[in-house]
């Protein structure tokens, strides 16, 4: 009455989005962590909160980088357990969401020593700070290139690619405090700008956090409606009608489905089974679906959710 089948434990190595581009995220890794030292030292030596929350949000970026690339790994490891019948692609989604505790983190951070130098002595040197911020700027516009090209396909490369964004963005600020200190004289511009900076970092995570979620949560794709899938199963020739539908991300880039099809006529099992899997690989962008070909709904093995 039905059909199953398996691709086995894993999926081939490097088949998820974030391993296509592991490579992007270790050389971005490798630029980010080179600057986040030189920024914090300078910070530190000029004075300027600015600086240290840049750097701050920087260090995030290398946590961030850091974790996408040792999930990217774990992802394409061999399950040699046989206890992980999906492979350990949900690595990747678990570093986006570290990824969202650390900037949330780093932006609180931000905002306490802000509100705590609101009044307090002491002049940043706005020289520094603004060839720092040119310095980060490019950095990061470089990695943001690199990052670019995955970031519409994998989740944990648009955490990386949102991070390293907020930290251009971050850069700019400083460019923009040392020159509003340097022109108008007003210390507080500094620690106004690590505000800024801190309000768009807590922005960015609450925006990826919900993304991470709706993935742990087995919500369909931002990009498929369950409801034109089930409508265009049940325009098939050979489909009489179309149940216990279920569509997911294993992690992105990865859409998953199962399905129960009744076939019209048994002679046309293995008509409906073909004509299916090439919809939902071609319409909706489903690699790995799992369809039960049945001729009788009376005796259907449904679960019973």
């Amino acid at each position: 009455m039905g059909h199953g089948h398996s691709h086995g434990p894993t999926i081939a190595a490097g088949g998820s989005a974030a391993g296509r581009h592991r490579w992007r995220l270790a050389v971005s890794f490798g630029l980010v962590l080179a600057f986040f030292v030189v920024e914090l030292v300078a910070g530190l030596m000029s004075n300027s909160l600015a600086l240290i929350s840049d750097a701050g949000h920087m260090a995030a970026d290398v946590v961030t980088l850091g974790a996408a690339l040792v999930a990217t790994r774990i992802a394409t490891r061999q399950d040699t357990t046989g206890q992980r019948t999906f492979g350990s692609y949900r690595a990747e989604v678990f570093a986006s969401g570290f990824a969202v505790l650390v900037m949330l983190g780093v932006s609180v951070y931000i905002a306490v020593e802000a509100i705590g130098r609101f009044g307090a002595p002491g002049e940043p040197a706005s020289g520094v700070m603004l060839v720092v911020g040119v310095i980060g700027l490019v950095i990061n516009a470089i990695s943001l290139v690199l990052l670019r090209a995955g970031a519409s396909e994998s989740l944990n490369v648009r955490g990386a690619y949102l991070e390293v964004l907020a930290d251009g963005l971050g850069s700019v600020g400083v460019i923009v405090a040392a020159l509003l200190v340097r022109f108008t004289g007003a210390t507080w511009w500094d620690t106004v700008i690590a505000l800024a900076i801190a309000a768009f970092v807590a922005v960015r995570a609450v925006i990826l956090g919900r993304e991470v979620l709706a993935v742990l949560g087995q919500h369909a794709p931002a990009d498929v409606e369950p409801r034109e899938m089930l409508a265009a199963l049940m325009e098939l020739d050979s489909v009489e009608d179309v149940h216990d539908l279920h569509v997911w991300q294993l992690t992105s880039g990865m859409n998953v489905a199962t399905a129960h099809l009744v076939a019209r006529t048994s002679a046309a099992h293995d008509a409906t089974l073909r004509e299916a899997s090439v919809l939902l690989r071609e319409e909706f962008g489903v690699e790995h679906a799992t369809l039960q070909v049945e001729t009788d709904t009376k005796h259907c093995e449904a679960t019973d959710w």
